[in-house]
Formats: C-alpha cells, sequence, structure tokens
C-alpha cells in the first residue's frame, strides 16, 4: 500500500472528525451521526495502516483519534450498585462456570496428590522421622497439640482475617502468575497439597485423622474450592499465551485476563466466608458433626451458586468479562 496516497484519500475526513470532537456536546443530531460514521471509519484506517504500512506518527494520530471519539460516542459511565448485584449474580458465576473445565480437573487431581502424600507420609516412618523428631511429631498430634491448637490460637476475629488475607493473596497470586505459563500455579498448587498431605499423613499416622479432618473440612470445603477455581483460571490464562484461539493472542489474553481481574474479587468474598467460618466455627465447641454440617452447607451453596446461576447466565451469553463499553477499542483483524 503506498502510504502517502492512503493519507491523502483519507485526511479530510480525519481532519472533519478532529474537528467535531474539538465542538463537544455542541453537536446537531446529523453532526452526531456523522460523527459516528467516522469513528468507524477512522477505526477501521487505523486498522489497515497497522497492518499493511505501520507509521509510527501516522498511527499514534489516528489513535488518538480513535480513542477521543470513542470516549465521545460511548460516554463515561460510572459504578453503581446496579453493576455490583450484576457481577454477583451474573458475572462472576459464569466466569467460574465458564471455567469449570480448567477448575474442576485441578480440583481432582490436587485432591488426589494431596491424599497419596498422606498416605506415603503416614504409611513410612523414616518419612515422619525426616519431617521431625519423635517428640516435636508427638506435640503436634497428641491431643491438644498443636494441630489442634492452631485454630484457637489467637482472637477469632484476628485470626479470621487473617486466614483470610493469606488465602487472598494465594489465589490473587494463582491468577496473575497464570499469565507465566503456568509454571507458578502447579508451584503454589503443590505446596498447599503437600501442607495439607503432610497434616492427612501426621495424624494418621497417630490413629487421629477423624479429629484432623473434622478441623480442616468445615472451612476447608470452601476454602480449598476457591484456591483451585483461581489455580484453574490461572492455568486456563497461562494456556491463552500458548494457544490463544480464533482472536489474536493479545485479544484473548485481555479478554482473560480481564475475567481474572473479576475472578478475583469474587473470590475474595468467597474466601471472607471461609475465613469466617475458619476463625468462627472451626475452633468452636460445636459437634463435629455441626461443624462439618456448616462446612458441607457452604460449599454446597457455592456449587449451586456457581452451577444454577452461573450455568443459566453462561448459556445466555454472559461469560465474565467487563461490558462491551468499558473495553478498548477491539479494531478488525485481517483475516
Amino acid at each position: 500500500m503506498d502510504l502517502d496516497v492512503y493519507v491523502t484519500a483519507h485526511r479530510a475526513e480525519w481532519d472533519r472528525l478532529d474537528h467535531l470532537l474539538g465542538r463537544g456536546r455542541r453537536l446537531t443530531g446529523a453532526e452526531a451521526d456523522e460523527l459516528v460514521a467516522l469513528y468507524q471509519r477512522t477505526a477501521t484506517h487505523l486498522s489497515v495502516v497497522q497492518t499493511t504500512a505501520p507509521d509510527p506518527a501516522l498511527t499514534a494520530r489516528l489513535t488518538q483519534l480513535v480513542a477521543r471519539a470513542r470516549a465521545t460516542v460511548t460516554g463515561t459511565r460510572r459504578a453503581s450498585w446496579r453493576d455490583a448485584a450484576h457481577f454477583l449474580t451474573t458475572g462472576f458465576p459464569a466466569a467460574v462456570y465458564r471455567s469449570r473445565h480448567w477448575w474442576v480437573p485441578t480440583a481432582v487431581l490436587s485432591t488426589l496428590l494431596a491424599a497419596l502424600i498422606g498416605w506415603w507420609i503416614g504409611a513410612h516412618p523414616e518419612v515422619q522421622s525426616a519431617i521431625a523428631a519423635p517428640d516435636e511429631l508427638r506435640q503436634m498430634t497428641r491431643p491438644g497439640g498443636e494441630y489442634e491448637t492452631y485454630y484457637s490460637s489467637h482472637p477469632a476475629a484476628s485470626f479470621a482475617a487473617q486466614v483470610w488475607t493469606n488465602n487472598a493473596r494465594a489465589a490473587a497470586l494463582c491468577l496473575v502468575l497464570g499469565a507465566f505459563l503456568c509454571v507458578p500455579v502447579l508451584w503454589i498448587l503443590f505446596l498447599n497439597m503437600l501442607n495439607l498431605g503432610v497434616g492427612i499423613g501426621l495424624m494418621s499416622s497417630a490413629g487421629r485423622l477423624d479429629t484432623f479432618l473434622g478441623l480442616v473440612l468445615p472451612h476447608g470445603l470452601l476454602e480449598l474450592t476457591a484456591v483451585f477455581v483461581a489455580a484453574g483460571t490461572g492455568l486456563r490464562l497461562g494456556w491463552t499465551l500458548i494457544d490463544p484461539g480464533p482472536h489474536s493472542r493479545r485479544t484473548a489474553l485481555a479478554q482473560q485476563g480481564r475475567a481474572a481481574v473479576g475472578m478475583a474479587v469474587g473470590l475474595a468474598l468467597v474466601l471472607f466466608v471461609a475465613g469466617l467460618i475458619e476463625g468462627f466455627v472451626t475452633p468452636s465447641g460445636l459437634p463435629t458433626w455441626a461443624r462439618i454440617g456448616i462446612g458441607v452447607a457452604a460449599e454446597t451453596a457455592f456449587l449451586l451458586y456457581v452451577y444454577v446461576l452461573g450455568g443459566r447466565a453462561s448459556r445466555a451469553g454472559e461469560d465474565g468479562d467487563v461490558e462491551a463499553a468499558d473495553r478498548s477499542a477491539e479494531l478488525p483483524t485481517a483475516a
């Protein structure tokens, strides 16, 4: 493409768009329609220039024009309580539902890994002795030992806040680090499953696995599900770099990244509930069956929330991304 000829052919349109944008809100109806048409054509011109004859100065001018025109055409919009309600009832559950093919296998494989580690430690005394000295192991696993007193070692409110902060940070790391080709996410998952497996193995070797599960399950069901969702979403984000599908790598990564940011906010709320259970229910004097029942109820409520509300929203076309008006303008892609 001859860039000089292309500029000569379309400069008048760009100058006209610049003139209309300079008039702000003082446009007639016909001029507003003209501005919209010029905005669409200029966006196409920018795509053509970037694809066939990238010139830094011309690209910068057209990018600025397109951005100003888009802001004028779409206007600005403030977040409202309606946006928050839409996110909680539609956007977030739909995003979790649509990523289920990633986080459900992640949950199954991670749980199997923790169980395998627990069996290996519990069945091999030499592995236990490599973890800690016999006296230290007895101190951790005995009735009233460290595994039991951990959940009541601090005031419930501060403990719940600390747990929530730590878990939210871990979930956010899984979401963010997924862009690094999935490897950091797998490492974070492994560390979490290793800690769980060590607890299972040591307490089972002491004949107190039922006590350990009675302490972990009330909050652990919901907490680990949130971690698995974050890890699965992070893995999906990393895989987008490898296989972006029908979109360009930049567009696909931006779409998955926006959904991941929304997921981080939603999972922070889920982990807040898990933190409350861990701070107030797990160390409480309630019977074990009641504490586990509360954990199972919370987990069931979350899964119903995802598969009923999220499934319905997903089938209606919701993908967890921000609304089209809030996205950056996407230029046409050459076939």
